[in-house]
């Protein structure tokens, strides 16, 4: 327990310099970013539109007075004048468009479905100030304004559409399908429950010190209301000897994700400390029997999250038709990227959308 505190106490905290390494790090994912025209990061990621081929279709529109910025995946011989079922892609805590949830809604469009995943409201591209604000009836609202800008895309049939989501993405999803019932199957991928870790630390290794925490939060609300500086929670840098040293797999492979391998200069673990007010009171099982819809649930057996999609699935009474998949071998960020731990993924999204859409 002391070994999970201390790990969750290095993610809720700014690293207080920048060093040589994660300066290097910052400069490779800028690099790496800009080989590619729409700056995606993961492998295998379109490099140009061809006819006849997948292709992406950067976008934008407005969501509560805000820009939203997404991707549109279109598949191999798109005709607009034909119907094709759709699917929204949420991304990960922390995560943007162009990392996992890329990955994820460029395999599904290979497959035939026209594809969306969008930057969540205040991160990445999109629009909103103050930057890093992650609320979760905002992040729940970007799936629905997914949904309502793909049902009107040329070519999507309104009628299947399908959700999926990724770790916080995850949550999000199981959120907004409660009551979008324009979804029509929901998928959720390595889910990890915001509210449930910002409120009770991750496998509950925060529990005495939940009140605090919420006065801090209340403070730094009453900070940015007053016109003062924004006072931000989580980690901005981090040295390869703090990755080393952290013994959670879910946060040592995470900052080796975001900041090494799949590192993009739009991509954050930075959020704003006044967001606790409404994570650590936000919980995605609760009312999570209102899911009427088909509903698959995927984690990787060795995933240290796993905990939290086997609550929510146990909690999804609401449905008939259910299904818990695991990866076997794989952990919460190998599902993101590793191809045999994708592949095992997206094979199953593929029929699980072929059979509910």
């Amino acid at each position: 327990m002391k070994k999970i505190t201390t790990a969750i106490a290095l993610a809720l905290s700014i690293a207080a310099t920048d060093t040589v390494s994660a300066q290097a790090s910052q400069q490779k994912a800028v690099s790496k970013a800009t080989q590619n025209p729409w700056t995606l990061v993961y492998e295998g990621a379109i490099t140009k539109n061809e006819k006849g081929k997948v292709n992406i279709h950067p976008v934008t529109y407005k969501l509560n007075g805000i820009t939203i910025a997404a991707n549109v995946y279109t598949p191999a011989g798109y005709d607009p004048s034909k119907k094709y079922p759709a699917i929204t892609v949420a991304h990960p805590n922390g995560g943007i468009k162009e990392q996992t949830a890329g990955l994820y809604a460029q395999r599904l469009a290979e497959a035939g479905f026209i594809t969306i995943t969008a930057d969540a409201s205040y991160q990445g591209a999109s629009g909103g100030e103050p930057r890093h604000t992650d609320k979760p009836q905002y992040r729940t609202e970007d799936i629905s304004g997914m949904a309502d800008y793909i049902t009107h895309y040329p070519g999507v049939d309104a009628n299947r559409v399908g959700a999926f989501g990724i770790c916080g993405g995850g949550g999000y999803t199981l959120k907004a399908a409660q009551s979008d019932k324009r979804f029509k199957a929901v998928a959720t991928l390595s889910m990890f429950n915001s509210g449930e870790v910002r409120r009770n630390g991750f496998q509950n290794s925060q529990l005495n010190t939940i009140q605090e925490r919420l006065q801090k939060a209340s403070e730094a609300r009453a900070q940015e209301a007053a016109g003062g500086k924004i006072i931000y929670s989580g980690v901005a840098s981090i040295t390869d000897e703090e990755i080393a040293k952290t013994p959670t797999d879910l946060y040592r492979e995470g900052y080796e994700y975001y900041y090494r391998t799949h590192a993009h200069p739009n991509s954050t673990f930075l959020y704003t400390t006044s967001s606790l007010m409404d994570l650590m009171t936000w919980d995605a099982r609760d009312q999570i029997e209102l899911i009427n819809q088909p509903l698959l649930m995927m984690a990787g057996s060795k995933a240290d999250t796993k905990y939290m999609t086997d609550e929510a699935f146990a909690k999804a009474t609401g449905t008939k038709n259910k299904e818990l998949f695991l990866i076997d071998g794989a952990t919460h960020i190998q599902t993101y990227w590793k191809p045999e731990y994708v592949s095992q993924a997206v094979n199953k999204l593929i029929s699980f959308y072929q059979t509910n859409l």
